[in-house]
């Protein structure tokens, strides 16, 4: 891919748009698709786990998984389509309410399944950062009692889970916030980058940009730029990179071993729209260090072994470790691919793009109602490994919209501005 820095304006405002294909008709079909699935999940407590046959697994209520469809909702509310409205007041509700912890602050990770009581009572930077999310999200959709949640929310996470002099995110506490994890994870770093963004389109307040730049220096100018532009993924309190971190469970589905490129990609989208939001004042190797994670990750994911796809992970010699397919993978490639060739103006990320949604039409997109099979095996098969079931629309449904919104602001108040450009 040619690299871009000759091609951008100072301050990293956009060269070009991405001319969308034909299918754009297609993709808004699957946007519906994916809400109906969306407000299928409501259950007691928040949203539940889809079985991916109609009905709900008898598993506990995930705090990430509530949020993250309070979110999806909310965008669906801003575009309009009928229905969204409750789904968004329900799940601001549960996060108000069962997930909660009035005793000592901050949200429980998880609720029985009849979503009743606490069943994972720690608090966890990761989820936390999709509380912000979804808060923001659902605040700019207009959603009572939403700001109110966000500035609960953000208080929350300045106080207890930003290491703003470190740069970094502390991954998680005891109920009372007494008892603090020793290791700091990146995958929660980079939510919480992504929620910044949105917290700060949501409040106006440019300060949480600039937190989402300092952790950005961190993880990927300081320690992926070390790492030959592959993520590491786990570090510890003091942020040395752990690199052997579950060399023993290298197949984790939130703390895997080695590098993951879906990562790689999905930072390269933040990069850029953080570098749209700071306009004239975003550093200059926020572009390119966006092209080199996206080059990385896809010279080492996308089929290694010569099967179409992407690769779940690999090693820092860039060698395949897992070889599951994930969706949420394929759908961060998308994303990545839409927003370098926004900021760039390059063909071949256009044609990356074009290309990665046909292979996601043949081989994740359920024809019949829009879902996306979660996992496949490197030969193309069913998989179950990491995903039971089809819980999660967060992936799919941005990346259903993110190659004809612009980079900045985030996704929910670029929606607000579309509908209301006044």
């Amino acid at each position: 891919m040619t690299r871009p820095h000759d091609r951008t304006r100072p301050g990293g405002a956009t060269v070009t748009s991405l001319e969308l294909p034909a299918r754009r008709s297609w993709l808004d079909e699957q946007s519906v698709r994916l809400l109906r699935l969306t407000r299928a999940s409501a259950t007691t407590g928040g949203f539940g786990w889809s079985d991916g046959a109609g009905g709900l697994l008898e598993r506990e209520v995930q705090l990430w998984l509530t949020c993250r469809m309070t979110h999806v909702l909310s965008m669906g509310h801003l575009l309009g389509e009928a229905g969204c409205a409750g789904g968004v007041g329900h799940g601001v509700a549960a996060l108000r309410g069962a997930f909660r912890d009035e005793t000592h602050g901050g949200w429980f990770a998880s609720l029985t399944p009849d979503g009743s009581a606490p069943a994972d009572t720690s608090k966890v930077a990761y989820a936390h950062a999709f509380v912000v999310l979804a808060a923001s999200s659902a605040a700019v959709a207009g959603a009572p009692g939403a700001r109110e949640l966000l500035e609960e929310a953000l208080a929350v996470h300045a106080e207890h889970f930003l290491d703003a002099g470190a740069g970094a995110v502390r991954e998680g506490f005891s109920r009372d916030f007494t008892d603090e994890e020793d290791y700091r994870g990146a995958n929660a770093a980079m939510h919480t980058v992504e929620a910044y963004l949105a917290a700060s389109d949501a409040t106006g307040d440019d300060v949480w940009r600039r937190r989402a730049l300092v952790i950005a220096e961190t993880v990927v100018d300081l320690h992926a730029r070390q790492h030959g532009w592959r993520v590491p993924e786990h570090f510890d309190a003091a942020m040395t990179p752990l690199l052997g971190f579950n060399a023993e469970n290298v197949a984790d589905p939130f703390k895997p071993f080695g590098a993951t490129p879906g990562h790689g990609l999905e930072w390269a989208r933040l990069l850029l729209s953080l570098r749209d939001a700071l306009g004239e004042g975003a550093p200059p190797w926020l572009t390119g260090a966006a092209v080199d994670l996206f080059e990385r990750a896809v010279a080492d994911g996308w089929a290694p072994d010569g099967h179409e796809g992407f690769v779940y992970t690999t090693g820092f010699d860039g060698a395949p470790v897992v070889r599951l397919r994930e969706h949420w993978v394929l759908a961060e490639a998308i994303g990545a691919a839409a927003a370098l060739h926004r900021a760039t103006g390059d063909a071949a990320c256009a044609q990356r793009y074009e290309q990665w949604w046909a292979y996601a039409e043949r081989a994740f997109v359920s024809p019949d109602d829009g879902s996306w099979v979660h996992e496949l095996s490197a030969d193309g098969s069913p998989s179950a490994v990491l995903w039971e079931g089809r819980p999660d629309t967060y992936h799919a449904f941005q990346a259903c919209h993110v190659g004809r919104l612009p980079l900045a602001p985030s996704f929910a108040s670029a929606m607000a501005q579309e509908r209301d450009p006044g």
